[in-house]
């Protein structure tokens, strides 16, 4: 991994690092378009045809676009109740057993957010009343790769929220049907439906509805830059829960630190593809170099080396700081997804962070990603400014309650009415004043 000594030098890789602008122009990307349209066009407007033909032709846009773009010939869009029965053949036991654990912590650990929060309340005649959104879309990125840890990450939160209806979008395998551990963690989390459709299209038909598949009043998760488009296209028609890039590891480590637990979460995390960014932060030369000497030694040994190794030397690095301020300096500036620290006294810098998706103190991130129980869907992007990771709140939806007496219309009328009439709202005014005048008159305001 490269070693970076220079503050402003880190600082500039940090600010200019891998978006879902730089996907775009990736020549995969390019090369796909070229192949599906027969044309050199952005992603943008790639998107946005696909996005018009689920509109207008619903059902036959998606068969067409899964023949075209997936080469799959699917005879229907749903996954019936008896495949998803099946699927517990398909897999292993202790995958299941370990999927009900995760799901159990995941439902255990929001339940209690919900409880936390406390969020309905009526305090003199002015309150908020707090309901669960009705139908929400899940989208689970598949095809060749299957991802049961974020169905449960996604679903389970909705439900605990109160959401009656989730649905999850999903692309079906290259034999055309979803892969079983999918389909069991779907059970597992109470999924209402599932649907074999992926990619921009799928996004356009929770969006948009189909014959088959309903209209949701949100879309969450992550996917490709297909996906992440297609959500940011249709925010407005549905909600988002946010626009999801490559995913990022900080580690922030001093001498304390073990380079082999070091090496190894960056590993862990450059694995996930070849935009993923994994960044060591450390104000110890000596553990920089061995923690550098590592990743070389355990990348060797590593099933997607090949994904890994390109992941670290596009955007992978280790900083060296002065001091541990300038290390959470940087942190602040990257916003990362996650933010890992490996140092003496970790808790004591907890209030200096101020953004970061997800703290880990001397937990593996990956224990986040399956088992801890808080969802693993977090701000990318340098989002974590401004965002935060998928919980309850993100199914959840808030009305003002106004219930305000006589009283209060006789203190607060005037202001109102001088207000409005500063304003040229004459009628708003009126409306105001004949209900003074009522209750000058000892009647009472209708």
């Amino acid at each position: 991994m490269k070693i970076i000594r220079d503050l402003e030098a880190a600082k500039s890789l940090l600010l200019g690092h891998s978006t879902a602008e730089f996907a775009e122009a990736l020549p995969v990307v390019k090369q796909r378009i070229r192949e599906i349209f027969d044309e050199d066009i952005s992603p943008d407007e790639a998107v946005r045809r696909i996005l018009t033909e689920v509109r207008t032709r619903g059902d036959h846009a998606l068969l067409d676009l899964g023949r075209k773009i997936d080469g799959m010939g699917l005879a229907q869009l749903e996954v019936t109740k008896g495949e998803i029965a099946e699927s517990y053949k398909k897999v292993d036991k202790d995958l299941v057993s370990a999927l009900q654990l995760a799901a159990e912590r995941v439902h255990t650990f929001h339940l209690t957010q919900k409880q936390k929060l406390g969020l309905d309340f009526v305090e003199k005649g002015l309150g908020f009343l707090v309901g669960a959104l009705e139908r929400v879309g899940i989208y689970i990125p598949g095809g060749r790769a299957y991802y049961p840890s974020t169905v449960l990450m996604t679903a389970i939160p909705a439900k605990v929220a109160g959401v009656p209806e989730v649905i999850i979008a999903t692309p079906p395998a290259p034999d055309g049907t979803v892969p079983a551990p999918t389909l069991v963690a779907a059970d597992i989390a109470k999924v209402s439906r599932v649907f074999k459709v992926g990619g921009a299209q799928a996004i356009a038909a929770l969006a948009y509805g189909t014959k088959s598949i309903p209209k949701v009043d949100k879309i969450c998760g992550p996917g490709n830059i297909f996906v992440t488009l297609a959500k940011k296209q249709v925010y407005g028609t549905v909600a988002i829960d946010g626009l999801h890039g490559p995913t990022e590891t900080v580690i922030i480590a001093d001498d304390s630190a073990n380079p082999v637990f070091c090496a190894a979460d960056l590993l862990a995390q450059a694995e996930h593809d070849e935009m993923a960014s994994a960044i060591l932060i450390t104000p110890s030369p000596r553990l920089a170099d061995e923690v550098s000497e590592e990743v070389k030694r355990q990348l060797a040994k590593l099933e997607r080396r090949i994904v890994a190794k390109q992941s670290l030397e596009q955007n992978g690095a280790i900083v060296v700081v002065t001091n541990i301020d300038e290390a959470i300096q940087l942190v602040n500036l990257y916003a990362p997804e996650h933010l890992c620290l490996m140092i003496k006294d970790a808790r004591s810098y907890l209030s200096r962070i101020r953004h970061a998706g997800g703290i880990f103190i001397g937990t593996p991130e990956a224990l986040g990603d399956y088992t801890a129980g808080p969802s693993h869907v977090m701000p990318t992007g340098r989002t974590a400014r401004f965002s935060s990771p998928l919980s309850v709140l993100d199914f959840l939806k808030i009305s003002i309650l106004i219930d305000l007496s006589d009283k209060d219309l006789k203190s607060l009328g005037p202001a109102t009415a001088t207000i409005a009439r500063a304003e040229g709202l004459i009628a708003h005014a009126v409306s105001i004043e004949k209900r003074l005048e009522q209750l000058g008159k000892g009647g009472v305001g209708e």
